[in-house]
């Protein structure tokens, strides 16, 4: 029979650090937001896209290809294959033809092609911070699991010298056998817990490994602890950081750009194109003829009399600037909602895991102990035993909660402000 100091030392292991010791580490957050941000293939895609765009740019502004011309003029339908001498009118032609699009037509192709361009580039930003959001959601939300499965591990330990306590008690009459089937059912409700979290783990290093793009039975180690980052900014400095350094809010100025670009551009289609063209005529003697060489310029342009689908150009760069805008209030919205929500909830953690920390969980511990010793010598019953010992379990799991609800509303808070604001404070 284990005596009671042995089961009170049981009781306070600390809650997961002698079984995360068991197992290997994972790689530090940075080390893996930085092999998410070189691995991802849709990040890899979205830099793709942006390049395409910008070698679109390039080619928006240039001129077309001129067109060079060999041609026979003037033939005799009755001597097709004579070329020459026999009517003065006959000339073999060179020529060459350029298009010209109307003064600032060219410009304002490659300006809208350069907004587009570079509001695929700050949208790559703007992937790269839902990246690194969801890499520290997952790393953090694996830092709970693990350490309430390390809970769960020092608790089946307890129900067991809970176990050995009652069935002592029993032994010498002391104690019912309710005791001890009892301590039985609890223990079966943390073993079926225990299955529980094991494959919510699971599914979180399934995940952790996709935004790596890596084989998803990769093993992930276990999260290490660590101590809140306090967060020195106000709700109103972080509303004049995003505004400055959100990807997001930089992709739709860029589209409002590209959208007035058009809208100029669609004006300027009102104005014809011209195509201008130079011909040289190599002519031989015939008859009294004597044959001189000759040349032709020539100027054409279209006529702009489709005025509906113009009118139709014009409404659409209107209504896409109307959108981009539109989204931009939306967008400024959520940010402010996100940067309130965030900081109240970042509060209420911080002041939660204090609180555990300092007070409950101590408190908690001494009202177990207590009651075990009391149990021991007859004075409570079994029941506020077990009632102690899931306090203490639903406290600490609480805590660890609270501390990876913190990081998870930082990391949401730096997505939506646009920058890393731990490393800043630094």
């Amino acid at each position: 029979m284990k005596s009671v100091l042995t089961i009170l030392i049981s009781l306070l292991l600390s809650s997961g650090i002698a079984v995360a010791a068991e197992q290997a580490l994972i790689e530090p957050l940075p080390t893996l937001v930085e092999t998410a941000l070189a691995n991802n293939p849709e990040l890899k895609s979205s830099r793709a896209r942006w390049q395409m765009y910008v070698a679109k740019a390039r080619q928006s502004s240039s001129f077309e290809d001129p067109m060079l011309m060999f041609k026979l003029q003037n033939l005799l339908v009755r001597e097709p294959l004579s070329f020459g001498g026999k009517d003065p009118n006959t000339a073999k032609v060179v020529g060459i033809s350029q298009q010209l699009p109307f003064w600032g037509k060219r410009s304002l192709r490659e300006e809208v092609a350069g907004h587009e361009a570079e509001a695929y580039r700050f949208s790559i930003e703007e992937r790269k911070l839902e990246l690194r959001w969801m890499v520290k959601e997952t790393y953090y939300k694996l830092y709970a699991v693990d350490n309430s499965l390390a809970i769960v591990a020092k608790n089946l330990r307890i129900m067991q010298d809970f176990t050995t306590v009652a069935e002592s008690r029993y032994a010498v009459g002391q104690g019912a056998q309710t005791d001890i089937l009892k301590a039985g059912l609890e223990r079966s409700k943390l073993l079926d817990m225990q299955i529980s979290l094991q494959q919510q783990r699971k599914g979180l290093e399934a995940g952790l490994n996709y935004l790596l793009s890596r084989p998803t039975d990769t093993p992930v180690g276990q999260v290490t602890d660590f101590e809140l980052p306090r967060l020195a900014l106000s709700a109103a400095q972080l509303k004049e950081r995003a505004e400055q350094q959100r990807p997001q809010l930089r992709v739709l100025n860029s589209q409002i750009n590209k959208s007035r670009a058009s809208h100029r551009l669609a004006r300027k289609e009102l104005w014809p194109d011209f195509n201008l063209s130079v011909e040289y005529m190599f002519r031989q003697a015939a008859m009294t003829d004597p044959g001189y060489d000759m040349f032709t310029v020539g100027l054409t342009f279209n006529l702009p009399i489709q005025r509906e689908r113009r009118a139709a150009m014009i409404a659409e760069s209107n209504s896409e600037a109307t959108m981009s805008t539109e989204e931009i209030h939306s967008l400024k919205n959520n940010i402010d909602y996100t940067i309130n929500d965030s900081l109240s909830q970042l509060e209420r953690r911080q002041r939660l895991v204090e609180l555990y920390q300092g007070g409950i969980i101590p408190q908690a511990e001494q009202t177990l102990e207590s009651s075990l010793i009391n149990y021991r010598v007859g004075k409570v019953d079994f029941l506020s035993v077990l009632d102690s010992r899931v306090s203490l379990f639903n406290y600490e799991r609480e805590l660890y909660e609270s501390k990876a609800e913190y990081m998870m509303q930082l990391a949401r808070l730096e997505a939506a402000v646009g920058s890393d604001l731990t490393a800043q404070q630094k």
